[in-house]
């Protein structure tokens, strides 16, 4: 693929297939689908090969940070628009290509409408290929640049809880003033961050993460039910660990993060999952069976449509899908344990020791 017209089915595979990559997090498919299916409105976006780039060409990263099950969310198209405006004027160079900082139900068409409005194509292209908390998790391991500055702009909220700021300086610091302006908008912002060249993205971050969304939300779509779960198994060299029902489900948001635990009922067996965004463990009596960055992702039995964590429910019957992270497209982020570190915090369960 050089060049992909996006269009409506388009839009469907790669939100679907996006959300089962988010691994629970990535944001909500709905807002996905109208977000792509407006970009079709505005615009004609395209989706562009990463090798169609020279190695100096400047790719932005294209992103929503915040909380999905925040009640007062309020991020609309225009915000994106302004981010991308705003971090456009602080790189003093033209920038050739937008990309999203990971896979999920929104995170996936991150940039779309961006590019359906400014021209500007969408790259194939991931900073990760599939979703994860932390705006460092996202960073290509920047992180690792002793002298990068970081530029990032924010958008988001209405009325008195508006927001739009650009900020430069260290990574960390910057990453973590666009999340306390995510709490401040009330729940959610539009960012647009990190610009950085073809070469470095290429090295760091997930090449080819979009048609790999675009060919699971594919797979799934063509079926119902069981053989829709079964399809995208088969598509990711996965494999269903649970299915039954939801007994338990514990969420709370804070932070700008939504945190917390679900428990499903398989035969009379309880498999416990712990999530920050996107599921980070998946164990049975004590037993661990994947952990982040492995992809563990809930499906609905009955529709076979993915779930994600902020739309768990209590009753729920679901099935849950376990792809080995060797089998993803993943950052060089995702190797980086003092990045991985904080989620032993949230969870209180070990990570690192499982890598």
């Amino acid at each position: 693929m050089d060049t992909l017209k996006l269009d409506e089915r388009i839009v469907e595979y790669a939100v679907y297939g996006g959300a089962v990559l988010g691994g629970g997090g990535g944001g909500w498919i709905e807002e996905g689908l109208r977000i792509g299916k407006l970009a079709l409105e505005v615009g004609q976006p395209k989706l562009v090969s990463v090798e169609s780039f020279a190695d100096d060409d400047l790719f932005v990263t294209v992103a929503v940070v915040g909380a999905p099950a925040a009640p007062n969310k309020y991020v609309k198209p225009v915000h994106y628009v302004k981010a991308l405006e705003l971090v456009s004027s602080m790189t003093g160079k033209g920038v050739r290509a937008l990309h999203t900082n990971e896979n999920g139900g929104e995170t996936t068409i991150n940039g779309w409408f961006q590019s359906a409005l400014s021209g500007v194509p969408v790259v194939d292209f991931a900073c990760n290929g599939r979703a994860h908390p932390t705006g460092t998790m996202g960073s290509m391991n920047l992180t690792e640049l002793p002298d990068y500055v970081s530029h990032q702009a924010a958008v988001g909220g209405r009325g008195e809880h508006y927001i739009e700021v650009g900020i430069s300086g260290s990574l960390d610091h910057a990453a973590s003033l666009v999340r306390k302006a995510s709490v401040e908008a009330g729940g959610i912002v539009a960012v647009a961050r990190n610009p950085v060249t073809a070469a470095y993205a290429r090295a760091n971050g997930a090449p080819g993460a979009i048609s790999r969304a675009i060919a699971v939300g594919e797979a799934m779509l063509a079926h119902q039910g069981e053989a829709a779960i079964a399809a995208v198994a088969t598509e990711l060299g996965g494999k269903v660990i649970a299915a039954g029902e939801v007994t338990e489900c514990q969420l709370e948001t804070s932070g700008g993060f939504d945190a917390g635990l679900v428990r499903i009922t398989d035969s009379g067996r309880a498999y416990e999952m712990t999530f920050w965004n996107e599921y980070m463990s998946l164990e049975l009596d004590g037993e661990r069976l994947a952990t982040f960055p492995d992809l563990i992702m809930t499906l609905d039995m009955d529709t076979g449509r993915p779930v994600i964590t902020a739309a768990v429910a209590q009753g729920q019957r679901l099935a849950v899908l376990v792809v080995p992270k060797e089998k993803l497209l993943l950052s060089t982020t995702m190797f980086n344990t003092k990045l991985l570190q904080p989620i032993e915090q949230i969870i209180h369960k070990p990570i690192l020791s499982y890598l």
